[in-house]
């Protein structure tokens, strides 16, 4: 391990993040009352040009109309190359109560985006005497996004979580696809005359996991575009826990429960933990530093593994 260690992420669940436009104020009682971790109220991509005002007009008044429970209640401003973001920025906070937890900000390439908002939410915060402090979310969705991550993450002590945009990433990178996430046609190798799909996806994850994991920031995985496909999207889910991602995006209710369900740890998962904890305490106290388990040699990095899962487990059931 470094010297230098790596900082501890926010303590909160985010198994599921979903989203919603800020146009359609039908859906906000059901965000509400679903069993996602985090809020996303949207003013980006599913909000048109001219729906904008509208759309956040109605967010500001649903954060305080609408019992948001213990949910992290997030909003994702338009991108800064667009002429709605500032105005995003300063209505939410000089209009919104105090109920709002972070802001999501899109389509970043570099640490300069984060600057720039940042300074505007201090500046905001300071001028009306807001006590709660904003967090921010980002999302990688360019090519000059991938290529800053580590700088990106380590931008600003208010970046608590980093997402990867899979549609204007792919789009970014002149990637020949039009799906978002998930498994791609042609992107696969031969044996023997057999075809086995690989991820294209899985560089780009890595990359994130390890700026987040170095900065102290959630990685979590972006949105599945096909929700009609359960099994793609739990295989996708699945990979991004076991690259180290803490959680995935619904853009449609029924990936809720896939989401809550990939990334909540398994009872049987849970038991083994502490039942590998418990082993390694056993050795230690035999003047061991490993052990036998289950046929296998666990050490001390076991146990950093295994803490890993019920620590999970503890806060998802204390939430």
């Amino acid at each position: 391990m470094s010297f230098r260690l790596q900082p501890t992420p926010i303590a909160r669940p985010n198994r599921c993040q979903l989203f919603g436009p800020g146009s359609n104020t039908k859906l906000f009682a059901k965000m509400a009352a679903s069993a996602a971790d985090v809020i996303n109220l949207d003013l980006e991509d599913s909000v048109a040009p001219s729906d904008k005002d509208a759309a956040r007009a109605n967010i500001i008044q649903a954060i305080s109309e609408y019992d948001w429970g213990n949910k992290t209640l997030s909003v994702r401003i338009n991108s800064l190359d667009t002429p709605y973001w500032y105005k995003d920025v300063v209505d939410l906070l000089e209009q919104a109560g105090e109920r709002l937890d972070q802001i999501m900000i899109p389509k970043v390439g570099c640490a300069e985006d984060i600057y720039a908002v940042d300074a505007l939410v201090t500046a905001i915060e300071a001028a009306k005497g807001r006590t709660k402090k904003i967090n921010f979310e980002v999302i990688i969705e360019s090519a000059a996004g991938i290529a800053h991550v580590e700088e990106i993450a380590a931008a600003s002590p208010r970046l608590v979580a980093m997402s990867l945009g899979a549609a204007d990433f792919a789009a970014s990178m002149g990637m020949q696809t039009t799906g978002i996430g998930g498994t791609q046609e042609n992107y696969y190798m031969l044996r023997d005359g057999v075809k086995h799909w690989s991820d294209p996806w899985h560089w780009a994850q890595a990359a994130i996991v390890a700026a987040c994991r170095t900065h102290g920031v959630l990685p979590v995985d972006g949105p599945f575009g096909d929700f009609s496909d359960d099994e793609g999207y739990i295989a996708q889910a699945k990979r991004s826990a076991t690259l180290g991602m803490v959680g995935k995006w619904a853009i449609h209710p029924k990936q809720i429960a896939l989401a809550n369900q990939v990334f909540t740890p398994s009872e049987e998962d849970v038991t083994e933990a502490r039942e590998i904890l418990a082993a390694m305490e056993q050795a230690k106290a035999n003047g061991e530093g490993a052990t036998v388990y289950k046929g296998r040699l666990v050490d001390i990095a076991s146990i950093k593994q295994a803490e890993v899962i019920v620590a999970q487990a503890e806060l998802i059931a204390n939430s």
